[in-house]
């Protein structure tokens, strides 16, 4: 199951060295002028979790294998994008095609770096970058509903009366400059939502971008509910370019626990709504991910597809009681190891062994 995760802002914010940073490469040209990128980057990188090698290490796993999650580099956006500006629709498209945004916002002083305003002021680019998803959003609803509304000139079904008024309801969100994600919908209503691939129905989260490390969380500068980090993508670059004991001697100097990176994955992770659960034996311990809510057999079709229909039964523990009861014989006789069915909702840290039918 793949999921993609795109890096928006305007122009010479630090997305092309954040995302070289994340992926640990040259891949994305980081010049200091608009529309450097063109074209998307993308990267696929793992997400940092220390279960696995406690895990492996019990099962005397050959190999380690963690989850992973896309991340797409996509040109900056410039006021007027939603009508084309700055070849704006063409990078508006790219944006409709990921599961999630980290918008980077620029909180760094650097008179040898162009601001495309001439000002560093975060909370009124990320505005800028918000309205015009939400203008490109009002041209997507404002087409359906026209062509939704000759349907109901034509005979006037429950189904489309229902469709028109959620679409009005879209329609005035977006009018009055809020994004869809906020409004509540029905399951039948998703189905709608879906198709459109509006932006601003997308999880969302800021990255201030900063001059160096920070010492402490700003003010939360944005809309209730919306995540916020703070990352120096100057010194992920530096990072990135040492060796790992080399970055870990430097975030200790540093005083810092953890890389910028290594929390923007784990928070972009959370973003999408994931869960991992965790598969372990001599061969591999392998982390696996799901949306938040997955039964057992669409979690165990994750690993085959068959294994939906094939699925009978699960053995499930908490990764913690694996560890500490040794491995799969251990929990056979802990009393620990429960047996699932169909109905149970995998959980963030089940260890689970999947019995299907061939």
């Amino acid at each position: 199951m793949s999921f993609s995760i795109g890096i928006v802002g305007l122009p010479n914010v630090g997305k092309s060295t954040l995302f070289n940073a994340l992926t640990r490469s040259k891949q994305a040209d980081a010049q200091n002028y608009p529309f450097c990128t063109i074209d998307p980057n993308i990267g696929v990188v793992e997400v940092p979790d220390g279960r696995l090698s406690e895990l492996a290490t019990i099962s005397k796993s050959k190999k380690i294998i963690p989850a992973t999650v896309s991340f797409v580099d996509i040109a900056g956006l410039v006021k007027g994008a939603s009508e084309g500006e700055g070849l704006g629709n063409k990078f508006l498209s790219h944006i409709r095609e990921v599961d999630a945004i980290v918008q980077v916002v620029r909180n760094f002083k650097d008179d040898n770096i162009i601001h495309v305003n001439n000002k560093v002021d975060p909370k009124n680019d990320a505005d800028v970058i918000n309205l015009e998803l939400a203008l490109a959003d009002l041209q997507t609803v404002n087409k359906r509903l026209s062509n939704t509304k000759k349907n109901l000139k034509s005979g006037s079904s429950k189904e489309i009366l229902k469709q028109v008024d959620l679409l009005e309801r879209v329609l005035k969100q977006l009018e009055a400059g809020f994004p869809t994600r906020e409004l509540e919908y029905t399951k039948d209503d998703m189905e709608t939502m879906n198709e459109m691939q509006l932006m601003t129905m997308k999880p969302m989260l800021y990255v201030l971008n900063v001059d160096e490390a920070p010492s402490a969380p700003a003010p939360q500068l944005f809309a209730k509910g919306t995540g916020q980090i703070e990352i120096s993508a100057k010194l992920e670059a530096e990072l990135a370019d040492l060796s790992p004991e080399e970055a870990n001697q430097y975030l200790k100097e540093l005083g810092m626990n953890e890389t910028g990176l290594d929390k923007l994955i784990t928070a972009g992770y959370k973003l999408l709504n994931l869960v991992t659960f965790l598969t372990s034996g001599e061969p591999e311990t392998r982390a696996w991910t799901v949306r938040n809510g997955a039964e057992a057999p669409e979690a165990a079709g994750v690993i085959h597809t068959d294994f939906i229909k094939g699925f009978i039964k699960a053995d499930v523990c908490n990764w913690q009681d694996f560890v500490k009861f040794g491995g799969w014989a251990g929990m056979k006789t802990s009393g620990k190891l429960r047996l699932e069915g169909k109905d149970y909702v995998v959980q963030d840290g089940d260890v689970v062994y999947f019995h299907v039918s061939t």
